[in-house]
């Protein structure tokens, strides 16, 4: 039976008892019905996690019994970015936990000229908060002990303008922007030797002045094939390709000989 993992973004230490916040108060009680002395796995994002048990329960409170520290990492040796166009609703939501899954490091939120989801005042810090917490989610899902922050949503110049500024820090970085006029696949890239950054378009793409304002940045340009993927698809199936070519997904090596053939 798989334990369920918990996590909490507070200091935890071995032997401590932990009242739990309200987001996994509702999850230990109201959809996984547990009761005093189940076995859970606890993490707080700074790596690593701990053996742990469900304490008092109550209707509107639970606590954790926190137990031996593990030392277990599961981050991909590849530092991945994911600068995503906003989508709509439950696209963005899709890509976002999709993206932690595939163990990206980063993900920063882009308003282009082509985003149609109108985020102004207190609707940009919710849907940041929104995503976050779909962030968390995964992770508890995943395996995962490094959690992912989600940026402030940003307007496409100034990703570019920070883009810059990374590659003229780091000669190492790489920073690619995806779309399918593209003439180079990822496959044709030298592996990277430092963090690499991609860059996704939302519904409709991103325009043709947006890329060439973005390889005049430094932004590599590279394709998936010939077909014009959905964003949300875009981004599962680039990430994928990206983790299997540089990171940490494995692949049989038939099934490797076939791709890349």
């Amino acid at each position: 039976m798989r334990i369920p993992r918990i996590y909490q973004p507070i200091p935890l230490i071995c032997g401590q008892t932990v009242e739990c916040d309200a987001q996994a108060t509702v999850y230990l009680t109201k959809v996984l019905r547990l009761k005093t002395g189940a076995d859970l796995v606890v993490f707080n994002g700074e790596g690593g996690e701990f053996r742990a048990r469900v304490g008092a329960v109550g209707r509107r409170s639970a606590s954790i019994d926190i137990g031996e520290f593990v030392q277990r990492e599961t981050e991909s040796p590849l530092e991945l970015t994911l600068l995503q166009g906003v989508s709509r609703g439950e696209r963005m939501d899709y890509t976002v936990q999709k993206a932690v899954e595939l163990g990206v490091a980063h993900i920063t939120p882009v308003v282009t000229e082509r985003t149609v989801v109108n985020l102004k005042g207190d609707r940009l810090v919710k849907r940041r908060d929104h995503w976050q917490a779909i962030v968390n989610s995964a992770c508890e899902q995943s395996g995962r002990n490094r959690v992912p922050i989600v940026a402030a949503i940003q307007p496409f110049t100034a990703v570019m303008k920070e883009s810059a500024q990374t590659l003229a820090e780091d000669k190492h970085a790489l920073t690619l922007v995806l779309h399918h006029r593209a003439e180079a696949s990822l496959d044709d890239l030298p592996i990277p030797q430092g963090p690499v950054s991609l860059l996704i378009g939302p519904e409709g793409g991103l325009s043709d002045g947006e890329i060439a304002t973005a390889e005049a940045a430094g932004f590599v340009p590279v394709k998936l094939g010939p077909r014009v993927l959905r964003t949300e698809t875009a981004a599962l199936v680039a990430l994928s390709v990206l983790q299997w070519l540089w990171g940490d997904l494995a692949v049989s090596d038939a099934a490797a000989l076939s791709v890349r053939e």
